[in-house]
């Protein structure tokens, strides 16, 4: 297992921008892929990240938002309920916070590292990282749905608010 370099937007964003095709094959460079990307996510104390985030254009994510790393490959949102306001950050845009409208809840079908199917329901931030992440896979930043960039003293303030748990 070994950290990637996370590609940030300044420097590759037109790749970034490219949409990843669907992983085909089950095999074990997809579970080192998988491996990297969640040793790469704790590393850099990220909520989730993708494939192409790392320079692979596959539909691979993995999500941390606490309670342990859940892997989708060739994800699908299936259904889109609710709407909730929330604060997104990207590893590849270090530094910029804005605030989004997206679904409180989602219903996303996946594959896991072996191609067995499964859902799952999403709530609140695993919600917003579940429609994160899939983005990326389509090229699309989380910029697209900010409705307003913070800027350094809104981001302090909501710092300052977090108790030491959220920090």
């Amino acid at each position: 297992m070994a950290i990637r370099n996370i590609l940030t937007e300044d420097r590759e964003g037109a790749f970034l921008h490219k949409k990843c095709r669907p992983v085909e094959k089950f095999d074990r460079r997809l579970s080192i892929l998988l491996d990297d990307m969640a040793d790469t996510l704790r590393e850099a104390k990220g909520v989730g990240l993708a494939a192409i985030q790392v320079g692979v254009l596959r539909r691979a994510v993995v999500i941390d938002v606490g309670d342990g790393i859940k892997e989708l490959v060739n994800p699908v949102i299936l259904e889109k309920d609710g709407e909730q306001q929330a604060v997104e950050g990207c590893l590849s845009i270090p530094g910029r916070w804005g605030r989004t409208v997206r679904p409180s809840h989602v219903r996303v079908r996946a594959q896991d590292r072996h191609g067995a199917f499964f859902e799952y329901d999403g709530e609140d931030l695993l919600a917003v990282a579940s429609c994160h992440e899939i983005d990326h896979l389509d090229g699309i930043l989380f910029l697209t749905h900010v409705t307003h960039m913070l800027t350094p003293q809104e981001l302090e303030q909501l710092n300052a608010s977090k108790t030491p748990e959220e920090k």
